[in-house]
């Protein structure tokens, strides 16, 4: 998670971007569902599923695709609104990983889809493993552009050029996915590789989405984009491209479960 002196700052500055947080964000492939149910031991079909940082839906409607009985947990207002709009049908609860307003040992499985470095470990955690219920599973999973593909990795280059000080990635996935060690639980890990074909406008959409971007003022954030726009349009003039990510997937499984 960021210092808590801007947290609070660059968290909220979600809900002004959700409209294009819905449309420019990618999904998930279905193998990412099939690993976290083998990772955590157990169908999604009818487990209780908290999805925790829910954002506008995107992981929960593939939850609920998967016949789990989700509930999303969200605690942006803005991000809740545009929710409600994209994923009727799904009951939205206004909450955070730090304090789950649930009772103990009431959900099968807990889910932060490009959330989990959001909260923080020492509470959200702890909150987890007594909503659970024995043998229940945490999962965390970051969508993650690769950058060993040049394109992206140029994207990153000007990204961190225009935002000194402020353009970060998602850091060490693995220094995340560790904190469940330190909370005495056994986790494993899967990568997967996965692609979607995008225009340039969607994935402006999904960077002004980014909260180094969505932070910003929108002066600033407008040059930026714009500079980036032309950027991508020189090298892909017809206005689409293939856009590669790195998955990564760590299930960590509570005790008192079948073996």
């Amino acid at each position: 998670m960021t210092d808590d002196s801007d947290y609070r700052v660059i968290a909220t500055s979600f809900g002004s971007v959700a409209a294009e947080y819905e449309q420019g964000r990618p999904g998930y492939p279905d193998r990412l569902f099939d690993e976290l149910e083998r990772l955590a031991g157990r169908s999604l079909k009818g487990a209780r599923v908290l999805d925790v940082g829910a954002g506008t839906g995107i992981a929960t409607r593939l939850l609920a695709g998967r016949g789990a009985e989700v509930v999303a947990v969200e605690p942006s207002p803005g991000m809740g609104e545009q929710f409600l709009a994209s994923s009727p049908g799904i009951p939205l609860v206004r909450g955070s990983g730090d304090e789950l307003p649930f009772h103990d040992r009431s959900a099968d499985v807990i889910t932060y889809a490009q959330a989990f470095h959001w909260i923080h470990p020492e509470l959200a955690i702890p909150e987890a493993v007594r909503v659970l219920r024995p043998g229940g599973a945490i999962a965390a999973w970051w969508n993650v552009k690769d950058e060993t593909v040049p394109w992206v990795r140029a994207l990153g280059e000007r990204m961190a050029a225009a935002l000194p000080g402020r353009y970060h990635g998602y850091g060490k996935i693995d220094h995340h996915a560790g904190h469940f060690a330190e909370a005495g639980l056994d986790a494993a890990s899967a990568v997967l590789r996965w692609e979607r074909e995008v225009t340039v406008d969607q994935l402006i959409k999904d960077l002004t989405s980014r909260s180094y971007l969505a932070s910003l003022d929108p002066v600033p954030r407008a040059a930026v984009l714009a500079d980036e726009r032309a950027a991508l349009l020189a090298e892909f003039p017809d206005g689409r491209l293939t856009e590669p990510y790195v998955l990564s997937l760590t299930v960590a499984r509570t005790p008192g479960g079948a073996a």
